[in-house]
Protein backbone atom coordinates (compact mmCIF):
# COMPACT_ATOMS: atom_id res chain seq x y z
CA UNK A 1 0.00 0.00 0.00
CA UNK A 2 2.82 2.36 0.83
CA UNK A 3 4.48 1.67 -2.52
CA UNK A 4 1.19 2.26 -4.29
CA UNK A 5 0.76 5.56 -2.49
CA UNK A 6 4.25 6.71 -3.45
CA UNK A 7 3.53 5.77 -7.06
CA UNK A 8 0.31 7.81 -7.03
CA UNK A 9 2.14 10.80 -5.59
CA UNK A 10 4.78 10.59 -8.32
CA UNK A 11 2.05 10.44 -10.98
CA UNK A 12 0.36 13.51 -9.53
CA UNK A 13 3.66 15.44 -9.53
CA UNK A 14 4.43 14.26 -13.07
CA UNK A 15 1.01 15.34 -14.36
CA UNK A 16 1.41 18.70 -12.64
CA UNK A 17 4.77 19.37 -14.24
CA UNK A 18 3.43 18.35 -17.63
CA UNK A 19 0.45 20.68 -17.27
CA UNK A 20 2.69 23.60 -16.33
CA UNK A 21 4.92 22.95 -19.30
CA UNK A 22 1.93 22.81 -21.64
CA UNK A 23 0.50 26.03 -20.29
CA UNK A 24 3.87 27.77 -20.55
CA UNK A 25 4.37 26.49 -24.06
CA UNK A 26 0.93 27.74 -25.17
CA UNK A 27 1.54 31.04 -23.49
CA UNK A 28 4.80 31.54 -25.33
CA UNK A 29 3.08 30.89 -28.66
CA UNK A 30 0.48 33.57 -28.06
CA UNK A 31 2.99 36.09 -26.77
CA UNK A 32 5.31 35.88 -29.77
CA UNK A 33 5.37 39.24 -31.60
CA UNK A 34 3.39 39.17 -34.81
CA UNK A 35 5.05 40.40 -37.98
CA UNK A 36 3.32 43.38 -39.62
CA UNK A 37 2.73 42.61 -43.28
CA UNK A 38 3.01 45.79 -45.31
CA UNK A 39 1.27 45.64 -48.65
CA UNK A 40 3.45 47.20 -51.33
CA UNK A 41 2.03 50.35 -52.86
CA UNK A 42 1.15 49.96 -56.49
CA UNK A 43 2.47 53.08 -58.16
CA UNK A 44 0.90 54.06 -61.45
CA UNK A 45 3.75 54.97 -63.72
CA UNK A 46 3.28 58.22 -65.62
CA UNK A 47 3.45 57.60 -69.32
CA UNK A 48 5.33 60.37 -71.16
CA UNK A 49 2.98 62.71 -73.00
CA UNK A 50 3.18 62.03 -76.75
CA UNK A 51 3.77 64.76 -79.29
CA UNK A 52 0.63 66.08 -80.97
CA UNK A 53 1.13 66.23 -84.74
CA UNK A 54 -0.48 69.42 -86.07
CA UNK A 55 0.01 68.38 -89.70
CA UNK A 56 -1.93 65.20 -89.03
CA UNK A 57 -4.74 67.13 -87.33
CA UNK A 58 -4.83 69.58 -90.25
CA UNK A 59 -5.21 66.68 -92.71
CA UNK A 60 -8.12 65.33 -90.66
CA UNK A 61 -9.86 68.71 -90.89
CA UNK A 62 -9.28 68.88 -94.64
CA UNK A 63 -10.57 65.34 -95.17
CA UNK A 64 -13.95 66.43 -93.78
CA UNK A 65 -14.05 69.54 -95.97
CA UNK A 66 -13.28 67.46 -99.04
CA UNK A 67 -16.63 65.68 -98.67
CA UNK A 68 -18.38 69.01 -99.09
CA UNK A 69 -20.72 70.63 -96.53
CA UNK A 70 -21.86 67.89 -94.12
CA UNK A 71 -25.46 69.04 -94.01
CA UNK A 72 -27.71 66.37 -92.45
CA UNK A 73 -29.57 64.37 -95.05
CA UNK A 74 -26.96 64.84 -97.80
CA UNK A 75 -24.51 62.31 -99.35
CA UNK A 76 -21.59 64.33 -97.94
CA UNK A 77 -23.01 63.89 -94.45
CA UNK A 78 -23.36 60.12 -94.90
CA UNK A 79 -19.85 59.72 -96.37
CA UNK A 80 -18.25 61.74 -93.60
CA UNK A 81 -20.01 59.64 -90.96
CA UNK A 82 -18.51 56.49 -92.48
CA UNK A 83 -15.08 58.13 -92.62
CA UNK A 84 -15.11 59.20 -88.95
CA UNK A 85 -16.31 55.80 -87.77
CA UNK A 86 -13.64 54.01 -89.80
CA UNK A 87 -10.84 56.28 -88.54
CA UNK A 88 -11.77 55.75 -84.89
CA UNK A 89 -11.94 51.98 -85.43
CA UNK A 90 -8.53 52.03 -87.11
CA UNK A 91 -7.08 53.49 -83.90
CA UNK A 92 -8.48 50.71 -81.73
CA UNK A 93 -11.61 52.49 -80.53
CA UNK A 94 -14.84 50.59 -79.98
CA UNK A 95 -17.34 52.51 -82.12
CA UNK A 96 -21.07 52.96 -81.69
CA UNK A 97 -23.14 55.02 -84.14
CA UNK A 98 -26.15 56.23 -82.19
CA UNK A 99 -29.16 56.79 -84.42
CA UNK A 100 -32.20 58.78 -83.41
CA UNK A 101 -34.99 60.79 -84.98
CA UNK A 102 -35.18 64.50 -84.20
CA UNK A 103 -37.25 67.41 -85.50
CA UNK A 104 -35.65 70.78 -86.24
CA UNK A 105 -37.19 74.17 -85.45
CA UNK A 106 -38.43 74.39 -89.07
CA UNK A 107 -40.30 71.07 -88.74
CA UNK A 108 -37.83 68.90 -90.65
CA UNK A 109 -37.21 65.37 -89.40
CA UNK A 110 -33.76 63.81 -89.51
CA UNK A 111 -32.15 60.57 -88.51
CA UNK A 112 -29.18 61.88 -86.56
CA UNK A 113 -25.89 60.03 -86.17
CA UNK A 114 -23.87 60.54 -83.01
CA UNK A 115 -20.52 58.84 -83.60
CA UNK A 116 -19.06 57.48 -80.36
CA UNK A 117 -15.61 55.93 -79.94
CA UNK A 118 -14.30 54.34 -76.72
CA UNK A 119 -10.70 53.42 -75.94
CA UNK A 120 -10.32 50.93 -73.06
CA UNK A 121 -14.11 50.77 -72.54
CA UNK A 122 -13.61 48.42 -69.57
CA UNK A 123 -12.00 51.11 -67.40
CA UNK A 124 -14.12 53.18 -65.02
CA UNK A 125 -11.78 56.18 -64.98
CA UNK A 126 -12.47 58.03 -68.25
CA UNK A 127 -12.16 61.37 -70.03
CA UNK A 128 -14.69 62.44 -72.64
CA UNK A 129 -13.71 64.56 -75.65
CA UNK A 130 -16.43 65.88 -77.93
CA UNK A 131 -17.21 68.14 -80.86
CA UNK A 132 -19.96 68.44 -83.43
CA UNK A 133 -19.42 67.22 -86.98
CA UNK A 134 -22.43 68.52 -88.93
CA UNK A 135 -22.54 71.67 -91.08
CA UNK A 136 -25.05 74.50 -90.79
CA UNK A 137 -27.22 74.46 -93.94
CA UNK A 138 -27.03 78.23 -94.55
CA UNK A 139 -24.39 80.96 -94.38
CA UNK A 140 -26.94 83.21 -92.72
CA UNK A 141 -24.37 85.62 -91.24
CA UNK A 142 -22.79 86.35 -94.62
CA UNK A 143 -23.72 89.18 -97.01
CA UNK A 144 -24.06 86.94 -100.08
CA UNK A 145 -25.31 83.42 -100.81
CA UNK A 146 -26.88 83.37 -97.38
CA UNK A 147 -29.17 80.50 -98.36
CA UNK A 148 -26.29 78.21 -99.36
CA UNK A 149 -24.18 75.92 -97.16
CA UNK A 150 -20.48 76.60 -96.57
CA UNK A 151 -17.35 74.57 -95.82
CA UNK A 152 -17.54 75.14 -92.07
CA UNK A 153 -13.90 74.22 -91.48
CA UNK A 154 -13.45 75.72 -88.01
CA UNK A 155 -17.01 75.39 -86.72
CA UNK A 156 -16.99 71.67 -86.03
CA UNK A 157 -14.23 70.02 -88.13
CA UNK A 158 -11.36 71.69 -86.22
CA UNK A 159 -12.45 70.02 -82.98
CA UNK A 160 -13.16 66.75 -84.80
CA UNK A 161 -9.68 66.83 -86.36
CA UNK A 162 -7.98 67.55 -83.03
CA UNK A 163 -9.83 64.65 -81.39
CA UNK A 164 -8.87 62.30 -84.24
CA UNK A 165 -5.20 63.12 -83.80
CA UNK A 166 -5.59 62.57 -80.04
CA UNK A 167 -7.13 59.18 -80.87
CA UNK A 168 -4.16 58.34 -83.09
CA UNK A 169 -1.69 59.24 -80.34
CA UNK A 170 -3.69 57.32 -77.72
CA UNK A 171 -3.50 54.21 -79.89
CA UNK A 172 0.30 54.51 -79.93
CA UNK A 173 1.04 55.57 -76.34
CA UNK A 174 -1.42 53.59 -74.23
CA UNK A 175 -2.70 55.92 -71.42
CA UNK A 176 -3.64 54.81 -67.90
CA UNK A 177 -7.26 55.84 -68.33
CA UNK A 178 -10.10 55.31 -70.77
CA UNK A 179 -10.81 57.90 -73.46
CA UNK A 180 -14.16 58.49 -75.12
CA UNK A 181 -14.74 60.63 -78.20
CA UNK A 182 -18.23 61.71 -79.21
CA UNK A 183 -18.98 63.52 -82.45
CA UNK A 184 -22.43 65.05 -82.00
CA UNK A 185 -24.73 65.49 -84.98
CA UNK A 186 -27.24 68.27 -85.70
CA UNK A 187 -25.63 70.84 -83.44
CA UNK A 188 -25.89 73.65 -85.98
CA UNK A 189 -29.47 73.48 -87.28
CA UNK A 190 -30.87 76.09 -84.92
CA UNK A 191 -32.43 79.51 -84.96
CA UNK A 192 -31.60 82.68 -83.05
CA UNK A 193 -33.54 83.19 -79.84
CA UNK A 194 -34.40 79.51 -79.34
CA UNK A 195 -31.64 77.76 -77.42
CA UNK A 196 -33.41 74.40 -77.54
CA UNK A 197 -33.31 74.41 -81.34
CA UNK A 198 -29.53 73.91 -81.27
CA UNK A 199 -27.45 70.91 -80.15
CA UNK A 200 -30.06 68.33 -81.08
CA UNK A 201 -27.50 65.51 -81.17
CA UNK A 202 -26.14 66.14 -77.69
CA UNK A 203 -29.64 66.74 -76.33
CA UNK A 204 -30.69 63.36 -77.71
CA UNK A 205 -27.58 61.66 -76.30
CA UNK A 206 -28.04 63.16 -72.84
CA UNK A 207 -31.49 61.55 -72.64
CA UNK A 208 -30.41 58.30 -74.29
CA UNK A 209 -26.89 57.48 -73.12
CA UNK A 210 -25.09 55.10 -75.47
CA UNK A 211 -24.35 52.81 -72.50
CA UNK A 212 -26.46 52.39 -69.34
CA UNK A 213 -25.10 54.52 -66.49
CA UNK A 214 -22.29 55.87 -68.65
CA UNK A 215 -20.02 58.25 -66.78
CA UNK A 216 -16.71 60.06 -67.32
CA UNK A 217 -14.54 61.94 -64.82
CA UNK A 218 -15.08 65.06 -66.92
CA UNK A 219 -15.69 66.11 -70.49
CA UNK A 220 -14.03 68.61 -72.84
CA UNK A 221 -15.95 70.09 -75.76
CA UNK A 222 -14.02 71.71 -78.61
CA UNK A 223 -15.85 74.29 -80.71
CA UNK A 224 -13.95 76.50 -83.16
CA UNK A 225 -10.42 75.60 -82.06
CA UNK A 226 -8.41 76.19 -85.26
CA UNK A 227 -8.33 79.90 -86.14
CA UNK A 228 -5.01 81.81 -86.19
CA UNK A 229 -4.03 83.38 -82.86
CA UNK A 230 -7.26 82.18 -81.30
CA UNK A 231 -8.03 83.16 -77.73
CA UNK A 232 -9.74 80.67 -75.42
CA UNK A 233 -10.87 82.37 -72.21
CA UNK A 234 -12.72 80.38 -69.57
CA UNK A 235 -16.33 80.06 -70.71
CA UNK A 236 -18.80 81.17 -68.05
CA UNK A 237 -21.07 78.11 -67.94
CA UNK A 238 -18.01 75.86 -67.81
CA UNK A 239 -16.69 77.73 -64.77
CA UNK A 240 -20.04 77.43 -63.01
CA UNK A 241 -20.71 73.77 -63.87
CA UNK A 242 -17.25 72.18 -64.08
CA UNK A 243 -14.73 74.50 -62.43
CA UNK A 244 -12.27 71.72 -61.48
CA UNK A 245 -12.00 70.59 -65.11
CA UNK A 246 -11.54 74.19 -66.27
CA UNK A 247 -8.66 74.72 -63.85
CA UNK A 248 -7.08 71.40 -64.82
CA UNK A 249 -7.12 72.19 -68.55
CA UNK A 250 -6.03 75.84 -68.29
CA UNK A 251 -3.23 74.94 -65.87
CA UNK A 252 -1.99 72.22 -68.24
CA UNK A 253 -1.99 74.70 -71.12
CA UNK A 254 -0.02 77.26 -69.14
CA UNK A 255 2.42 74.65 -67.82
CA UNK A 256 3.42 73.61 -71.34
CA UNK A 257 3.63 77.13 -72.76
CA UNK A 258 0.21 77.81 -74.31
CA UNK A 259 -0.99 80.50 -71.92
CA UNK A 260 -1.25 82.94 -74.83
CA UNK A 261 -4.08 80.78 -76.22
CA UNK A 262 -5.71 79.67 -72.95
CA UNK A 263 -6.37 82.99 -71.26
CA UNK A 264 -6.94 82.77 -67.52
CA UNK A 265 -9.99 85.02 -67.56
CA UNK A 266 -13.71 84.34 -67.70
CA UNK A 267 -14.98 86.33 -70.66
CA UNK A 268 -18.42 85.21 -71.79
CA UNK A 269 -21.25 82.74 -71.40
CA UNK A 270 -22.15 80.76 -74.50
CA UNK A 271 -25.94 80.71 -74.73
CA UNK A 272 -26.02 77.09 -75.81
CA UNK A 273 -23.46 74.50 -76.85
CA UNK A 274 -23.00 70.74 -76.62
CA UNK A 275 -21.34 70.88 -73.19
CA UNK A 276 -24.61 71.93 -71.56
CA UNK A 277 -26.55 68.73 -72.37
CA UNK A 278 -23.48 66.73 -71.30
CA UNK A 279 -23.60 68.49 -67.93
CA UNK A 280 -27.31 67.70 -67.70
CA UNK A 281 -26.38 64.04 -68.10
CA UNK A 282 -24.34 64.34 -64.90
CA UNK A 283 -20.87 64.66 -66.43
CA UNK A 284 -18.98 67.90 -65.66
CA UNK A 285 -18.07 69.20 -69.10
CA UNK A 286 -16.29 72.35 -70.24
CA UNK A 287 -16.20 74.25 -73.53
CA UNK A 288 -12.98 75.27 -75.27
CA UNK A 289 -14.37 77.89 -77.62
CA UNK A 290 -12.85 80.88 -79.37
CA UNK A 291 -13.58 84.39 -78.17
CA UNK A 292 -12.86 87.17 -80.65
CA UNK A 293 -12.10 90.54 -79.06
CA UNK A 294 -12.90 92.44 -82.25
CA UNK A 295 -16.45 91.08 -82.49
CA UNK A 296 -17.04 90.52 -78.77
CA UNK A 297 -18.11 86.98 -79.64
CA UNK A 298 -17.16 84.49 -82.34
CA UNK A 299 -14.78 85.08 -85.23
CA UNK A 300 -15.79 87.07 -88.29
CA UNK A 301 -15.87 83.86 -90.31
CA UNK A 302 -18.64 82.41 -88.14
CA UNK A 303 -21.57 81.07 -90.22
CA UNK A 304 -20.16 82.66 -93.39
CA UNK A 305 -18.44 81.35 -96.50
CA UNK A 306 -15.16 82.57 -95.00
CA UNK A 307 -15.19 79.57 -92.70
CA UNK A 308 -12.96 77.43 -94.92
CA UNK A 309 -9.47 75.94 -94.73
CA UNK A 310 -7.96 79.43 -94.93
CA UNK A 311 -8.92 80.02 -91.29
CA UNK A 312 -7.33 76.80 -90.02
CA UNK A 313 -3.95 77.34 -88.38
CA UNK A 314 -1.68 74.46 -87.43
CA UNK A 315 -0.24 76.35 -84.44
CA UNK A 316 -3.68 76.69 -82.86
CA UNK A 317 -4.50 73.04 -83.50
CA UNK A 318 -1.19 72.17 -81.83
CA UNK A 319 -1.91 74.33 -78.77
CA UNK A 320 -5.29 72.71 -78.17
CA UNK A 321 -4.26 69.16 -79.03
CA UNK A 322 -1.06 69.15 -76.99
CA UNK A 323 -2.96 70.54 -74.02
CA UNK A 324 -5.51 67.72 -74.27
CA UNK A 325 -2.76 65.10 -74.40
CA UNK A 326 -1.09 66.68 -71.38
CA UNK A 327 -4.37 66.41 -69.45
CA UNK A 328 -4.97 62.81 -70.53
CA UNK A 329 -1.48 61.56 -69.71
CA UNK A 330 -1.42 63.33 -66.35
CA UNK A 331 -4.50 61.42 -65.15
CA UNK A 332 -4.04 58.28 -63.04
Amino acid sequence: MELLGRFKNKLIVLFGITAVLLITSCGNETEQPTENIVQPKVEVKKIPTPNFNADSAYSFVKAQIDFGPRVPGTPAHAKCADYLSAKLKSYGFEVIVQNGTVTTFDKKKFNLKNIIGSFKPELQSRILLCSHWDTRPWADEDTKDTDKPFDSANDGPSGVGVALEVARQVSIANPNIGVDIIYFDLEDWGTSGDNDSWCLGSQYWSKNLHKPNYYANFGILMDMVGAPNAMFPKEGNSVELASAAVEKVWKAANDIGYGNYFVSQTRHFVGTDDHLPVNKAGIPCIDIIEYNQATGGFGEYHHTHKDNMDVIDRNTLKAVGQTLLEVIYSEK
